[in-house]
């Protein structure tokens, strides 16, 4: 008895800091030795995803490929067009054997080719910690206007899982 209460103890205790959906995450920043944003290194905090829809790509750099055929469906919906909506790419970059300044430096042109887009820096796996999300993976989060999550996927996602998300976002724009 003491084991099965100590166990459900141990769960809820790390539910607290999962990502869950139908809730704001906690709170969590990259800055400094940590990360930030691609384009100047400034700290990146997870309050300012607010005022739009946000589609989040947690992605291992090495996993950048699992989830191009949903990236691709998503550049064709042109949902800036249609209403508030912003996407977000993290780069998990303790997650891969790839020099860090090579990805950094691919990072900083992926900005300016689509400076939409808000890419950040990972480099101690901060949101793997701070939100369980999945280490080594291609994790797509998508957030309400108030900074709520309405969808999480870890890995990659199928034509289901893709429908449901344009449905997601389309009821929330």
């Amino acid at each position: 008895m003491k084991r099965t209460l100590g166990f459900l103890a141990l769960m809820t205790a790390l539910n607290l800091f999962a990502i869950t959906v139908g809730e704001k995450p906690k709170e969590a920043t990259l800055e400094k030795e940590n990360g930030g944003y691609a384009k100047d290194g400034s700290a990146w905090n997870s309050n300012s995803i607010k005022e739009k829809v946000y589609v989040m790509f947690y992605v291992d750099p090495d996993e950048k490929d699992a989830n191009e055929a949903f990236s691709e469906a998503l550049k064709k919906k042109e949902y800036r067009k249609r209403g508030a909506y912003g996407s977000i790419a993290i780069v998990n970059l303790a997650a891969t054997w790839k020099p860090n300044f090579i990805i950094e430096s691919l990072l900083k042109s992926k900005q300016k080719e689509f400076p939409d887009t808000i890419y950040v820096k990972d480099k101690n796996k901060v949101l793997v910690k701070e939100w369980n999300l999945a280490d080594d993976s291609s994790d797509i989060i998508i957030f309400d206007k108030n900074g709520k999550v309405l969808f999480y996927k870890a890995g990659k996602m199928s034509k289901e899982d893709m429908q449901k998300a344009f449905t997601v976002i389309e009821e929330n724009l």
